[in-house]
C-alpha cells in the first residue's frame, strides 16, 4: 500500500500543502491514505506524522514530495528511514535532492546509506572539535580555583552550533559534557553568548 505525508511549517493556513497533495495523488496515493501536519519541521509534536508511522505495515512505502518534509534533520532522517526499513516498510521521494533515494529499490538504498554515512560523519567530527578544542583549552589552561564547566573551546562550538536551525540541542549538549541547563546558561538559543559566556571568552579575546 502508498501512504503519503505531507507537511507545511506555519497552522495559520498561509501556506498550502496543494503541490504536495498533487504530486502524491499523481504517485498513485489514495486520496485517504494521506496524512497532513501542519508544523515546524523542528517541533517534535507531528501528530500526523506519528500515527502515519505507526499505522504502516510490512510491504507498504511511504511516500513524501521532498526530503525536508519527513525529517527534522539528518541525524533524524535517517533514524526514522531505518525504522520503517526494519519493519520492512520503503520510502520513496518524488523530487528535490532527495528524489534519488527510493529504498524499495537497490540503488535508492545505496543513496540513502551514503545519506546515513554522512550523519555519522557529522557526528563524529563535531566530536572531533569538541575534544580538539578542549585540549587546546587546556593547553592554554586555567590555573587554580575550580574549573569552569564551559571552556571557550566549547562555549564558540556552542555558539555555532546553536546559531544552527537543524541543531539538537541534547545531542550538542551530550557532545559537550554538560546538561542542557548549563547549555542554555552560557549560550542563547540563538547562538548569542550570555553574561556568564563573554566572562570566559572575554580574558581570551583580549
Amino acid at each position: 500500500m502508498l501512504i503519503g505525508y505531507m507537511r507545511v511549517s506555519k497552522a495559520d493556513g498561509s501556506q498550502s500543502t496543494d503541490l504536495q497533495r498533487d504530486a502524491l495523488l499523481s504517485a498513485g496515493v489514495e486520496p485517504g491514505n494521506l496524512y497532513e501536519d501542519h508544523a515546524s519541521g523542528k517541533k517534535d509534536d507531528r501528530p500526523e506524522l506519528a500515527a502515519c508511522l505507526k499505522g504502516m505495515r510490512d510491504g507498504d512505502t511511504l511516500l513524501v514530495w521532498k526530503l525536508d518534509r519527513l525529517g527534522r534533520n539528518l541525524h533524524h532522517l535517517v533514524n526514522t528511514v531505518h525504522d520503517l526499513t526494519a519493519r520492512g516498510i520503503g520510502l520513496r521521494v518524488l523530487t528535490g535532492q532527495g528524489a534519488a533515494v527510493d529504498t524499495t529499490t537497490a540503488a535508492g538504498k545505496l543513496v540513502f546509506g551514503i545519506f546515513a554515512a554522512l550523519a555519522e560523519f557529522e557526528r563524529e567530527l563535531i566530536s572531533e572539535r569538541t575534544k580538539a578544542g578542549m585540549a587546546s583549552a587546556r593547553a592554554r589552561g586555567h590555573k587554580g580555583g575550580r574549573p569552569f564547566t564551559m571552556t571557550p573551546a566549547k562555549i564558540r562550538l556552542a555558539m555555532s552550533a546553536m546559531g544552527q536551525s537543524e541543531t539538537h540541542i541534547g545531542k550538542l549538549a551530550k557532545e559537550l559534557g554538560v546538561s542542557r541547563q548549563t547549555l542554555y546558561r552560557y549560550v542563547s538559543p540563538t547562538g548569542e553568548p550570555r553574561p556568564q559566556a563573554q566572562r570566559i571568552l572575554k580574558p581570551t579575546n583580549g
